[in-house]
């Protein structure tokens, strides 16, 4: 990536950040520079990436938390590797015993919806892989944290009581209790920089440091999460923990532009952002803010997102495969049908012919893109008393339509919203980059892509740029900063538009470039508390 040859025009609300021999980028300071102090010591990036992501847990619960789950893309040693460690449904949860209590739909909350956590497994599997620390040290600053207390952000603040005033009024009964009893201060929850502490959550982070995550699926962790699972209506057995690991996957890429485009394989939707970017490939776009632009990204993202939630469920039960969802051949049937009004997307058959995200870097050319998530916030409700341990709610993406590939069953992954993106050039990489958000992660990689490659925008102002995201059918939000010219032109194009003043809603991203000198660049997320450390 030759810096000197992007744009610095765009209106920018911060700095793009600098460094040569380390450089973390996340929404949270505290964490941010936790992973940068792993540097420091003699670590890598993926030292750094661990101690950061375990931070998250304690300083944005709002998002992330042990319970959840995770998925990696590694640079090292010149190769690029692909971790994901979502979990799976537990043994005895399949969808008849869904349907005979009632239910039509998965419900949001509640033990239904957990999955086996995977953020325990994947934290010990890239220490032990990649790592040049022990994990003990590694997960030092998250344990002082939870023990010492710290100060809330104005922002995990407000995620925070947003959460408390649902979860007040529909999580009832004593399954739901621990979650207040953990995560509330007083009966409420913390204001902005108030002191918030859990030794609790730090006894258990020192149990999976020092067991290598052991604890969490096979000891005294796993006996207490099988205990109240059995105690208030649970699916989640030990045996479920104990026959879980994390899996190093392939990384799947289109060429868009010259440039290599990287993402997670499924059960992951990030390859709903290759499926995009290979749409829209066959254009050619000169300015970014014009109707016919964007026009063209909504249309290219509808048909990909219609095609992921078809196809998209544990790559073990797709029918249809990658390479015929990515084909070129699939992209230019599917772009043929934009026009230039818009249209109700539906899916196509290519067999015819709540988040954290962060990544990291240091001076010997190493670089991480990491996301966890319990999802929807605090994910399911369930906390596992005295534990901090609160479980994510993934089970949620499943359908109970037996006749789709993503249905429900036991020991199956489900279609995933969180993934981390990666891109390189002519065998060389790029760097980490990531939006946070639930479905609007692939449409926040495809807008931060084509804000690089496209528009020559650097990695802040391919940040700050104003995003729009697809809902369904013809409705589109976009946030506040869009011209009102540009709205009403994408009106007359058959787009129902609505304007949100809410900024959180359209994701929360981090980028590292690296140029051919080792010089690295980092961008933060303007829509939230976020940070670049840099050495």
């Amino acid at each position: 990536m030759n810096f000197d040859a992007l744009k610095n025009d765009y209106p920018s609300r911060r700095s793009l950040m600098y460094s040569r021999k380390g450089m973390v980028c996340t929404s949270q300071p505290l964490a941010a520079q936790a992973g940068l102090d792993m540097i420091k010591k003699g670590g890598n990036a993926v030292d750094a990436a661990i101690a950061t992501a375990v931070c998250m847990t304690v300083l944005e619960p709002t998002s992330n938390g042990i319970g959840g789950d995770s998925f990696a893309l590694i640079w090292m040693n010149g190769k690029l590797h692909g971790l994901n460690s979502s979990g799976v449904v537990p043994k005895s949860l399949n969808v008849d015993v869904i349907e005979n209590l009632g239910y039509k739909k998965i419900p949001e909350r509640g033990w239904i919806p957990v999955m086996v956590p995977g953020a325990p497994a994947a934290w010990a599997e890239l220490s032990e892989k990649f790592g040049k620390l022990s994990l003990e040290e590694v997960f030092e600053p998250a344990i002082q944290y939870a023990e010492e207390g710290y100060p809330v952000s104005p922002i995990i603040s407000k995620l925070w009581d947003n959460s408390y005033s649902e979860f007040k009024n529909t999580l009832k009964g004593k399954n739901f209790e621990p979650w207040f009893e953990a995560f509330t201060i007083n009966g409420r929850a913390p204001a902005p920089g108030e002191i918030w502490k859990s030794t609790k959550l730090a006894d258990t982070l020192r149990k999976i440091a020092k067991s290598k995550s052991s604890e969490f699926y096979r000891g005294e962790l796993a006996d207490k999460i099988d205990t109240f699972s059995k105690k208030t209506g649970g699916y989640i057995r030990k045996s479920d923990l104990e026959n879980y690991w994390c899996e190093w996957v392939d990384p799947i890429h289109i060429n868009y532009r010259g440039y290599d485009v990287w993402e997670i394989p499924p059960n992951g939707n990030g390859i709903v952002a290759l499926m995009a970017l290979n749409i829209l490939k066959g254009f050619e776009f000169t300015k970014r803010d014009t109707a016919d632009t964007i026009h063209k990204q909504l249309e290219a993202m509808k048909l990909a997102f219609t095609d992921g939630k078809r196809y998209i469920s544990d790559i073990k039960s797709m029918k249809v495969t990658t390479e015929q969802l990515l084909s070129d051949k699939y992209a230019a049937e599917r772009r043929n049908l934009i026009s230039d009004t818009a249209l109700l997307p539906k899916a196509g058959n290519p067999q015819c012919g709540d988040t954290v995200y962060l990544c990291t870097a240091d001076g010997e050319g190493n670089m991480v893109s990491f996301i966890q998530s319990n999802y929807m916030g605090f994910g399911s409700g369930i906390v596992i008393p005295e534990t901090g341990i609160s479980l994510q709610n993934r089970g949620y993406g499943f359908t109970l339509d037996k006749n789709m590939e993503n249905f429900l069953e036991p020991g199956k992954k489900a279609f995933h919203t969180i993934i981390p993106g990666f891109l390189s050039k002519d065998n060389e990489a790029i760097g980490p980059f990531g939006v946070m958000g639930g479905f609007m992660q692939p449409q926040g990689h495809v807008q931060v892509i084509t804000n690089t490659i496209d528009f020559h925008m650097n990695p802040q102002e391919a940040l700050d740029a104003p995003r729009w995201q697809w809902i369904g059918e013809k409705n589109i939000q976009v946030e506040q900063h869009f011209s009102r010219a540009l709205i009403e032109d994408l009106i007359n194009r058959g787009h129902n538009i609505s304007v949100l003043p809410e900024s959180l809603t359209f994701g929360r991203g981090q980028i590292i470039w690296r140029n051919h000198e080792g010089v690295l660049a980092g961008a933060t997320e303007p829509r939230a508390d976020g940070v670049v450390a840099t050495w």
